[in-house]
């Protein structure tokens, strides 16, 4: 269910960079220079972690541990 939602907000972040790239001027002073550098490095620390969350994301098996599949066993180990 996760990896849906990161793939929403990645998709979502390349449409809005997407559509506000082109309007944001980098090489404008002030203000207006500024807001475009700080809007365009959110975008990319937005990106940069869902791309982590969607690929580092533990992968289930499907497959439940010995402990799970008893529920009124007790598992014990000797080392």
């Amino acid at each position: 269910m996760k990896k849906n939602r990161y793939l929403l907000c990645l998709l979502l972040c390349g449409f809005l960079l997407y559509y506000g790239a082109p309007r944001l001027s980098i090489l404008a002073e002030g203000a207006q220079g500024i807001f475009s550098l700080a809007w365009l490095s959110f975008a990319l620390i937005v990106i940069a972690g869902n791309l982590t969350g969607l690929l580092y994301s533990p992968k289930r098996d499907g497959q439940k541990h010995p402990a799970e599949r008893r529920p009124g066993k007790k598992s014990r180990s000797f080392h």
